[in-house]
């Protein structure tokens, strides 16, 4: 299995892991939006069936955001090898090792650490469209791409 791959499963993982506890919640919730009865406390059951709907409403949101997250990564191609870094690409750098996806984080491959990012982020800005050899300056450091899958 390629390095691209393994880096590629791992935030597969990370987002299957993710959802699963997101719709373990939203479970939850409603089972306890369906458990709730009216009591002589009008008031005080009114305002947990509110604070359940802004939880059910907040983990919506959350479980959205996976859909976006899993759409993106359905684009990326792990047979593709890149030349300039985009989407996708694994960049070694002489300060460290990323995998332009999602943000995920560190991940250890063969024991090597790759910081799995979204192409948002701001690292990932300074590296985009750059190649092999191009120097890089962020936050204050400047370091240099020396390979590229």
């Amino acid at each position: 299995m390629s390095l691209k791959e393994q880096l590629f499963l791992a935030c597969r993982d990370f987002i299957s892991k993710k959802r699963l506890v997101i719709e373990n919640v939203i479970s939850e919730i409603e089972t306890s939006l369906q458990s709730e009865t009216k009591s002589s406390a009008g008031d005080k059951h009114e305002t947990g069936r509110a604070m359940l709907q802004l939880e059910r409403e907040k983990a919506g949101n959350q479980l959205a955001e996976i859909d976006k997250q899993e759409e993106l990564l359905s684009k990326i191609d792990i047979s593709k090898a890149n030349t300039t870094v985009s989407l996708g690409s694994v960049v070694f750098t002489t300060e460290a090792s990323y995998f332009l996806a999602i943000g995920v984080g560190e991940i250890i491959v063969d024991n090597r650490k790759f910081y799995a990012v979204s192409t948002k982020a701001p690292i990932s800005q300074a590296l985009l469209g750059k190649r092999v050899d191009d120097n890089i300056v962020f936050r204050n450091r400047k370091f240099k791409i020396i390979h590229l899958i």
